[in-house]
C-alpha cells in the first residue's frame, strides 16, 4: 500500500495546471495505485487528483461505491489525461476537499457528463457520470487544472465551516 501526504491550500502545485501523463507506463501506474490507496485511506473521501498528492500530472480516482448520493457509479477507477466532452445542466450542492480540510461550500456543477481519458491499462475509457459521481470527477477535473472548490464558489457567503461528525 501505498499512501501518501495530501498537500494542503497553498500548496504551488494545487494551483498550478496539471501537466498530460501522455504515454500510460510504469510511473502512470504507480501513480495510480498510489492514488487509489491514498483516497482508500483518508476517511469519507470519494476522489483524489495527482496534484494533491504533489504529482503535477493529469490524472484523479474516484470512487463513490456505497454513497448514498450516488446514482451511477463505477466503483473505483483512474483516468489519465481525461476530457469532458458532454455536460448536462448545473446544480448547486455542498463540497469539501482533503486540500482544505477546513471549509465546505456550496458549488454549481453539471449534474452529468460525459468524460473521455486513458486507464491503467492505457485503453480509452468513457464514462457517463452523473449525481454525485458526476460532481467527483469534476472536482478531481479541477485540480488538474489548478484550481479547487473555493475558485468556484459564488461568493464568501457560499463558504462554512466543515462540521466534524463524532
Amino acid at each position: 500500500m501505498a499512501v501518501v501526504a495530501v498537500r494542503l491550500l497553498p500548496d504551488p502545485v494545487l494551483i498550478t495546471p496539471a501537466e498530460p501523463v501522455g504515454a500510460v507506463g510504469t510511473a502512470a501506474r504507480r501513480l495510480a495505485t498510489d492514488l487509489l490507496d491514498t483516497m482508500a485511506a483518508a476517511p469519507a473521501c470519494v476522489g483524489l487528483a495527482a496534484p494533491q498528492i504533489g504529482v503535477g500530472v493529469r490524472a484523479f480516482a474516484v470512487d463513490v461505491s456505497g454513497h448514498r448520493k450516488a446514482r451511477s457509479c463505477h466503483g473505483p477507477f483512474v483516468v489519465f489525461d481525461p476530457v469532458v466532452s458532454d455536460a448536462g445542466p448545473r446544480q448547486v450542492a455542498r463540497e469539501g476537499c482533503l486540500s482544505v480540510p477546513d471549509l465546505t461550500g456550496d458549488v454549481a456543477r453539471p449534474v452529468a457528463v460525459t468524460v473521455t481519458g486513458l486507464d491503467p491499462d492505457a485503453r480509452r475509457e468513457v464514462l457517463h457520470v452523473d449525481a454525485f459521481e458526476a460532481r467527483a470527477v469534476l472536482h478531481e477535473l479541477d485540480h488538474l487544472d489548478g484550481l479547487v472548490f473555493l475558485d468556484r464558489v459564488a461568493g464568501p457567503h457560499a463558504v462554512f465551516p466543515r462540521k466534524v461528525y463524532r
